[in-house]
């Protein structure tokens, strides 16, 4: 468990952001007495019912987005994130560690500016950073998916063996940007939605508040910005995706016309040779009266019908472009 900030003295009673990272039973148990809350356990994070990730109890806001960790590597993983605000504190429960978290609970260490001055403004400096690696992360994936679009339509390999195996390379590439991009797209809604039910929470709250609570104009105008954001970045995730699916079909369709060039080689060269077989087989059979067994050009006579009965279906495949 990590407490950061304070707002009043350092120590758990007063600390603006509890982040429970893989928190042990009695960390769990100290928070919820300390706040009076119900930390939900990693399975029920893990639920996908939108009433099991966004709702109100004990006076206490409970959101939970799908982040991304390990976004650079071969194998990133999804994993839930849960927010809780109470009054103003902010309680992140994760049991990964994605980089937004310690590069902003750095930044928020060594930093007095306001942006740190309640949990909600934490809460939502944290998305804007998960937002920030998100907008990173399908930068690096469009650049990615034009390398590979160029390696699919230039591929310039002479050996058909050769060129095969890199497409099947390519494939594998595909599917890996393709899986991440699914990961980033349910992340994306996730924090979309997180920003629509906090908006919708606060204008409630302010309307049943006799006090006329209202929202900050800077948190109203982050929220929107929050939603706009997700938003846009989904759009374009979607735009990949579809990028990326137009490219496996196009490298699945090239594999195949390289599979079916190699069965048509098989196929004609099959035919060029079934005639002087065919010739061969017949001055092979074991009759007693064969004139050209007694002829002295039987032997030219016979190979040089093997030789045409092959150029005459190898020049008319030519002619008709099948070779």
């Amino acid at each position: 468990m990590i407490a950061v900030a304070s707002l009043q003295e350092p120590g758990l009673p007063d600390a603006l952001w509890l982040d429970l990272f893989n928190p042990s039973p009695e960390e769990v148990n100290l928070v919820e007495k300390h706040l009076g809350i119900n930390i939900p356990t990693r399975d029920e994070m893990a639920e996908i019912e939108l009433s099991d990730r966004l709702y109100h109890e004990d006076g206490a806001e409970f959101m939970t987005i799908t982040a991304v960790a390990n976004v650079e590597s071969e194998d990133p993983a999804k994993t839930p994130v849960t927010f809780i605000i109470k009054n103003q504190a902010l309680v992140t429960v994760r049991h990964a560690d994605p980089k937004p978290f310690p590069i902003y609970a750095a930044k928020a260490q060594r930093s007095s500016t306001p942006s740190c001055a309640s949990g909600e403004q934490v809460m939502l400096g944290l998305v804007e950073a998960i937002i920030d690696r998100m907008a990173d992360g399908l930068e690096r994936i469009g650049d990615e998916v034009d390398a590979i679009s160029r390696e699919v339509f230039r591929n310039k390999s002479s050996s058909a063996s050769k060129k095969t195996r890199n497409l099947q390379s390519l494939i594998e590439q595909i599917g890996r940007k393709g899986d991440l991009l699914t990961k980033m797209q349910e992340s994306l809604v996730s924090i979309g939605r997180l920003a629509a039910y906090h908006s919708a929470i606060e204008s409630s709250s302010r309307a049943l508040d006799p006090n006329g609570r209202k929202l900050p104009k800077e948190a109203r105008q982050r929220i929107k910005l929050i939603q706009r954001d997700a938003t846009s970045l989904g759009d374009h995730a979607v735009f990949l995706s579809s990028k990326i699916n137009f490219l496996l079909d196009a490298t699945l369709g090239l594999i195949n016309l390289e599979q079916n060039q190699i069965i048509k080689i098989f196929s004609v060269a099959a035919v060029v040779f079934l005639p002087p077989t065919l010739v061969a087989s017949i001055y092979g059979m074991n009759f007693d009266f064969m004139p050209e067994l007694q002829w002295l050009l039987g032997y030219p006579w016979a190979l040089a019908l093997m030789v045409l009965s092959a150029v005459l279906p190898y020049l008319y495949f030519k002619r008709r472009g099948w070779l």
